[in-house]
Order: C-alpha cells, then sequence, then structure tokens
C-alpha cells in the first residue's frame, strides 16, 4: 500500500470540513501549544508553540535560530499537541496533529503575514503539510478517538 501525500490545512478541510473545523476550534482554545520536533542525534524536542490558521494552511511561527526551527530546516517531521488546558476530565478533547513543516520563504507570503499577524520579527514561518490528525474524546463512557490520514475518509473508534 502507498501512503498519499501530505496535505495543506485547505485541503484537509475540503475533505474533512466538519472534523476539521472541530480541530481548529481546539486549537484556538488556548494559544500556546506543544511542538515535537527531532534533534541532530535522532532524540525528541518538546518545546512550546502558537499556531495560526491563515491563507488555507495552518502556520508555524519561531523566532529566527531557534533550536526547533533549525530542528525543522534540518527534518522538517513534526508532531503538535493542543494545549490540554486546565480541564483534567477533557471536555474540548484531545487533539494533535503531525506531519511535515515546509518553511515558508516568499517575500509576498511573509509580507501578507506580518500585516495580518503582526509577528515579532525576525522570525521563521513554516507551514505545515498534514500527515495525520487525530482527536481523542470522551462521549458518556465511551472514549471516541477520531483520526484522519490523507487519502483516506475519517475513522472512528469508540472503546469503553
Amino acid at each position: 500500500m502507498t501512503s498519499s501525500p501530505p496535505f495543506s490545512w485547505d485541503g484537509f478541510a475540503t475533505a474533512e470540513p466538519d472534523f476539521a473545523d472541530t480541530v481548529q476550534r481546539r486549537f484556538r482554545l488556548y494559544k500556546h501549544h506543544v511542538l515535537a520536533t527531532l534533534r541532530k542525534d535522532g532524540s525528541p524536542r518538546v518545546t512550546g508553540l502558537e499556531a495560526d490558521f491563515r491563507f488555507g494552511e495552518m502556520l508555524l511561527g519561531m523566532m529566527p535560530d531557534s533550536l526547533k526551527a533549525l530542528d525543522l530546516r534540518r527534518d522538517p517531521r513534526f508532531a503538535l499537541h493542543a494545549n490540554p488546558g486546565p480541564d483534567a476530565e477533557m471536555n474540548d478533547g484531545d487533539v494533535r496533529v503531525s506531519g511535515r513543516a515546509v518553511e515558508i520563504t516568499d517575500p509576498e507570503v511573509i509580507a501578507r503575514f506580518v500585516e495580518e499577524a503582526t509577528p515579532p520579527e525576525p522570525f521563521h514561518l513554516f507551514r505545515a503539510e498534514l500527515t495525520e490528525v487525530v482527536r481523542i474524546g470522551l462521549d458518556g463512557d465511551f472514549l471516541v478517538i477520531q483520526s484522519w490520514r490523507p487519502g483516506q475518509p475519517l475513522r472512528t473508534a469508540r472503546r469503553k
């Protein structure tokens, strides 16, 4: 079985609009999230990050030459876990995306981002190419696991 190429956020939202809306709302509940990247030696690095949704993309901005930016330039694989927040009951669910982060270098896109988002400058800006999106939530006594991968329908599993 061959794997499908990664999707942009807009491609994901077109394929699964309701699920994409749920995931995006979950990320927008809190400003800071947890990004996992790979260090030079292959071990994981976990750091805080803000995710932004603009231009049909999930955008990841970071300080110039930060270790996470250098990690992504070397190996673009990442996982981003939405801030779980203070709710120990997970009423909003648990959401994570993974894929490849592609650095945006187009001056017009960067200028448009600066105009709309007014980030601290200078910065690195990456767009997420999604390879998996997962949401885990509770429905009564059931754990509900939703997962999506490019080229596949949304899968939902319920466990008691």
